[in-house]
This record gives C-alpha cells, sequence and structure tokens, in this order.
C-alpha cells in the first residue's frame, strides 16, 4: 500500500482505506504474515487516530463498515468504534462470534470477554 496524507482525506476516504487496510490484513493473517499484519495494524491504527481527531470524533462512520463483506473489516470496524457506539458495537461482536468464522469470531470473543472483565475499556 502506498503512503497517503491521512490529514488530506475526507471522512469518506478515511473509511475506505480503513476498509482497504482490513481486507489486507485479512489475507496477511490467511498467509500468516506476521510481520505484513503488524505493519497494517499500524496504519489502521493511524486511521482510527485521525477519525478520532477530527472535529465531533468521526469513529461512528466506522458503523458504514458493519455490512462489508469481510468479517476481518467488520471485526476492526466493530472493535474501533465501540468508544463511540458500544451497542451496536457488542452487537456486531456478538454476531461475529456467534458466526464462528476463524480467527475473527475467536477475537471477537475474547474482546466481549476483556469487556466484560473490564480488562479492556474502549477509549
Amino acid at each position: 500500500m502506498k503512503r497517503v496524507n491521512l490529514q488530506t482525506m475526507s471522512v469518506d476516504q478515511l473509511i475506505a482505506r480503513f476498509a482497504e487496510i482490513g481486507v489486507a490484513q485479512d489475507y496477511a493473517l490467511l498467509g500468516r504474515e506476521t510481520a505484513r499484519y503488524n505493519r497494517l495494524f499500524d496504519q489502521m491504527h493511524a486511521v482510527v487516530d485521525e477519525l478520532k481527531g477530527r472535529p465531533g470524533d468521526e469513529r461512528r462512520a466506522l458503523l458504514k463498515l458493519y455490512d462489508h463483506p469481510n468479517m476481518q473489516v467488520r471485526l476492526k470496524a466493530a472493535t474501533n468504534s465501540l468508544a463511540v457506539a458500544p451497542v451496536a458495537a457488542r452487537q456486531m461482536l456478538e454476531a461475529i462470534k456467534a458466526s464462528n468464522w476463524p480467527p475473527q469470531a475467536g477475537t471477537a470473543g475474547m474482546t466481549i470477554w476483556n469487556l466484560d472483565e473490564g480488562i479492556y475499556k474502549p477509549r
């Protein structure tokens, strides 16, 4: 993926970038490409930080991705929108967990458990 200036992107462009990174993460997971996944994780985190820093915290725009065909994109959208839309994000995580789609279902289940135990607090 090429470098982009996130500050100059619209919210819709940031959401599209987030989805693109999520799909690439899925391929990296399937190919057991840990180093690539870690680089993509950092790129996604930068997109989320940019959305969070926008006036009004634009992470709510991630809810548009709850219908995305890729399970990794839905998982990451739900996880990264927990602070701004906890009920909708929790419902998405529950649906992913119930799908039994590996590895995302396991990650969703662990995220729910960490939330319930108070280990993870969305910010």
